[in-house]
């Protein structure tokens, strides 16, 4: 008998999608990225396999492993879990973005649920989300209820950092917004569907468009491990959202350009009137050396902004895969061994 996940998406359409939405629970996937999270893992997938018997008639739970360096996949493959698990393991560490859709493109579920292996979003919000998508909702995400455990700096950056992505943006990307959300399958293939190999999820979910709805979520306290996302992390995925999604820091560089141009101008004229009034002066060494080095510093900052575009073509140009599949195994249930 085949399983779930070695089944075409167009036989899954004809098993699955002949039932009426809302009559029956629908099918669902869900895609749990990970990478070093030995210290949740087994309860999550504990906890989402009841889930998943409590919601739906047949269900798939997918772990995405990232290049984990700890316990994580032997954990998965040792364990005995109420549900099978299929583990998707990639050759290395290619980062969450990737891992998310190797997770969406070998899900098989009428419906697919995206959520972290941290334990910090409770399972019980899916519920929520399952109402909505019966209400025609295709794409039901959450977002932060509140900021109040996060550090100040880091509020006012994440606040600066989507203030910045949305001006100029052919879409408007919620702040806030989770990768714990609830997708149609139209959704799931509209987003495997795009081409590009940098991929900003948050960006993407908002550019397929479809009809969304927002959910606030109180997130729980991780259930153990530190989160993997450091400053670095961020600051690389905020440029490629910032790259992928608006082009005004392109824009903006010609404006100030065209103003320091024009600066340049009226200095010029205001030396000519000066030394004709006055004379010669041989004053403003300072003022030469100053001028030299901020203009060479305006330079430079406006050549980088042009690299970080000019590098995501390159990266788009090569066309090499996004993420590299080492492993592709199912873990029978428990009643299976």
């Amino acid at each position: 008998m085949s399983k779930m996940g070695e089944i075409s998406l167009d036989t899954v359409d004809i098993l699955t999608r002949k039932t009426a939405l809302g009559l029956t629970p629908p099918d669902l996937s869900f895609v749990i990225p990970a990478y070093n999270e030995a210290d949740t893992i087994a309860e999550t997938l504990r906890r989402v396999a009841r889930k998943a018997q409590e919601l739906a008639a047949r269900s798939e739970i997918l772990v995405i492993d990232d290049g984990s360096a700890d316990d994580t996949v032997a954990i998965i493959q040792g364990g005995h879990w109420e549900l099978p698990v299929r583990l998707l393991r990639l050759s290395r560490n290619f980062g969450k973005e990737q891992a998310i859709m190797a997770g969406l493109r070998h899900s098989t579920g009428r419906a697919v649920v995206i959520l972290d292996a941290d334990l910090q979003e409770p399972l019980h919000y899916i519920d929520t989300m399952l109402e909505k998508y019966r209400e025609g909702y295709e794409i039901v995400y959450a977002v932060r209820a509140h900021r109040d455990d996060e550090s100040w700096l880091k509020r006012r950056f994440t606040a600066a950092f989507y203030r910045f992505l949305n001006t100029g943006s052919e879409v408007q990307i919620p702040a806030g917004a989770r990768d714990f959300r609830l997708m149609d399958r139209k959704v799931v293939d509209a987003l495997c569907a795009l081409p590009e190999s940098n991929r900003f999820m948050k960006g993407l979910y908002a550019w397929v468009g479809f009809r969304s709805l927002a959910i606030p979520v109180e997130l729980a306290p991780r259930g153990g491990g530190n989160s993997k996302f450091n400053f670095a992390r961020l600051l690389h995925l905020g440029m490629t959202g910032l790259t992928a999604f608006t082009d005004w820091p392109l824009r903006m560089w010609t404006g100030i350009g065209m103003v320091l141009a024009s600066l340049s101008i009226l200095y010029g004229l205001f030396l000519a009137v000066r030394t004709m009034i006055f004379g010669h002066d041989i004053a403003g060494w300072s003022t030469l050396a100053v001028a030299i080095f901020f203009f060479s510093g305006i330079q430079l900052v406006s050549i980088g902004v042009l690299g970080e575009y000019l590098a995501r073509v390159f990266n788009e140009v090569k066309g090499r895969p996004g993420y590299l599949i080492a492993e592709n195994v199912t873990i029978p249930a428990e009643a299976e061994c």
